[in-house]
């Protein structure tokens, strides 16, 4: 049975914070925004400067607040620097730029966590402000973050990808701590309810590898049916340190190697037309996504193969 974006459904997309909210801007015009849930990678969340950056989310809250600059797929669109030049003029290190409006989420979203709400409560408080109608939800309340090992030692990756532009050796990509986190109870039920599970073309190693080893993740994914987009064409990621971190983990960095780090749960995989590398029955389209059109493509081609 293949369904249309006529048809009421539910989706839950699995999301890091470039490729995945990219394909969001499509779902938007295909879904309503009050069926679409998405849990999204926190292994990239740090405390900074006084407040909690949770990139990931914030990328996708500010898609579905209308406010996300998609210039750079990050922080807020027309927001100012005077903060981050005033840190950099009295001799701070800075290496993240954050804006003054997008600061001003993250002290907030400090604070709410310094008064004990969970990641989870502080995401819905935050999305009720800015009128956000789809459902943003953490991977997991429990700390749970990607280092990267060098040879220098070992780094956060917002270090390794901000701070270095990813051009230091990795050693070993790293989560700690070890012991895997429980997946939070609003990812849980949310994939419960959906009719599909979207995994988008975001990192697999450092975005959606951390979603998928929160305990409870993979057997719901057993149960629903579920498509992935590669966010590779050929060996190379359309963004992002992907081929480097794939390697690191053991990977083939194709759409192959993406393939097999979801083969167990994946009913249809989406590659490239682009795409030298044949994933066997594997369904082919444009995932470039320069266009809101064309990410609403992709979503249009996954609900008329949808495996239900």
């Amino acid at each position: 049975m293949s369904l249309s974006w006529e048809d009421t459904i539910t989706v839950t997309f699995l999301s890091g914070g470039t490729g995945t909210p990219k394909l969001l801007q499509g779902a938007r015009l295909a879904l309503n925004d009050k069926d679409i849930a998405v849990i999204v990678n926190t292994a990239e969340d740090l405390w900074y400067q006084g407040g909690h950056i949770s990139p990931d989310i914030d990328t996708v809250m500010y898609l579905f607040a209308g406010i996300l600059n998609t210039k750079t797929w990050w922080g807020i669109d027309g927001d100012t620097f005077v903060t981050h030049e005033q840190f950099r003029s009295i001799g701070v290190d800075t290496y993240l730029a954050v804006g003054d409006k997008d600061r001003a989420v993250e002290l907030l979203r400090g604070e709410l966590l310094k008064e004990g709400m969970t990641l989870s409560q502080a995401t819905c408080d935050l999305s009720s402000r800015l009128s956000v109608h789809a459902t943003i939800i953490p991977m997991t309340d429990q700390e749970y973050t990607t280092m990267i090992e060098t040879k220098d030692g070992i780094i956060h990756f917002q270090e390794y990808w901000v701070k270095h532009r990813g051009s230091v050796e990795i050693s070993k990509v790293l989560r700690v701590p070890e012991r895997r986190p429980d997946a939070s109870t609003g990812a849980l039920e949310a994939m419960k309810k959906s009719d599909l599970i979207i995994i988008g073309p975001s990192n697999p190693i450092t975005s959606i590898s951390p979603i998928l080893e929160c305990n409870g993740i993979i057997d719901l994914l057993k149960q629903k049916p579920v498509v992935a987009v590669s966010p590779f064409i050929g060996d190379k990621p359309v963004s992002g340190p992907a081929r480097d971190l794939m390697v690191a983990r053991g990977f083939e960095p194709t759409s192959a190697g993406v393939y097999a780090a979801y083969a167990e749960f994946v009913d249809l995989f989406v590659q490239d037309i682009r795409d030298p590398v044949d994933v066997p029955g594997a369904i082919r389209c444009d995932t470039l996504m320069t266009s809101p059109d064309i990410s609403k493509g992709i979503i249009d081609l996954i609900l008329d193969r949808m495996p239900v």
